[in-house]
């Protein structure tokens, strides 16, 4: 899958503009570099992350990774993709593939545009709107009933 870092990579990008304070991301910077091509690959070899994606006709269309078993780190779904259930597919995969691994948990620091989409998934808000970095999220959590 690490030949997958760059096209991880563009996905992510294209979509950043929903996360970061500045539509240009200006501020944002440090943050932009852990969704590079090279930052994704250390990820995508990395025992702690565990990454799926969803393919459709030879085109990236959404991915999500877990890290440590309990943190989804990266959940994004191409714009063309997108209210099609697809990232309910992705973190229903992500859930029952990590198993055994997760303590009972996850965690997500949600984008807020993606935040109801988590909310529908279960995850209830852990604190309020984080701007740090020229990034902004929301801490959330689900627990498995």
């Amino acid at each position: 899958m690490i030949e997958d870092a760059s096209a991880i990579s563009r996905l992510i990008g294209s979509v950043a503009r929903f996360f970061t304070l500045q539509p240009d991301g200006l501020g944002a910077e440090d943050f932009l570099k852990t969704i590079s091509p090279e930052a994704v690959a250390s990820y995508l070899v990395d025992p702690r992350f565990a990454y799926f994606k969803a393919v459709d006709n030879g085109a990236l269309a959404g991915v999500v990774a877990v890290r440590d078993g309990s943190h989804v780190y990266h959940l994004f779904v191409d714009e063309s993709f997108q209210r099609r259930g697809l990232s309910r597919q992705l973190w229903g995969h992500a859930r029952a593939a990590v198993g055994e691994a997760s303590p009972g948990y996850f965690t997500v620091n949600s984008t807020p545009y993606a935040q109801p989409v988590y909310e529908r998934f279960g995850f209830v808000a852990t604190g309020p709107r984080v701007e740090t970095k020229g990034i902004a999220f929301v801490p959330m959590r689900w627990v498995a009933a």
